[in-house]
């Protein structure tokens, strides 16, 4: 019992990690597709299968993000009550986040090779020519 709490354990703590990492690229594709504030953001993170994050560290990764370029925030004013931070995307996080889809691209790729070779099935690609002109 107390091995299988340990194997749940890391795998918890592995999926945080690789969820950690695609906070800044998932918070840069929704703020292409639309400036928001912090808090609508956090929420929408759940649409992409990521848990709900500690809120100070999700508005420290924004804030990092402004220090880095790749976000910018103003405030709103213009509802009833306090001001409002809403974020939208700079060039430099427009960079990154075409950086980031075109090395996703190539991982794909290489996730499709993988597991093609592992499930023994061979594309028209890994064929010897001989074979292909036989058919």
């Amino acid at each position: 019992m107390a091995e299988a709490n340990k194997e749940n354990e890391q795998r918890n703590a592995g999926t945080e990690a690789w969820s950690k990492n695609w906070v800044v690229p998932i918070l840069l594709l929704m703020l292409r597709e639309w400036s928001s504030y912090g808090y609508e953001l956090m929420e929408k993170m759940g649409s992409f299968g990521l848990s709900m994050m500690n809120p100070g560290t999700f508005y420290r990764t924004l804030r990092q993000m402004e220090k880095d370029g790749m976000v910018r925030s103003n405030w709103d004013t213009s509802e009833a009550g306090p001001a409002k931070r809403i974020y939208s995307i700079t060039e430099a996080g427009e960079a990154y986040l075409k950086y980031w889809a075109e090395s996703l691209n190539q991982y794909q790729k290489m996730m499709d090779t993988f597991f093609r070779l592992y499930g023994g099935r061979r594309s028209p690609e890994d064929e010897p020519e001989n074979k292909k002109e036989e058919q």
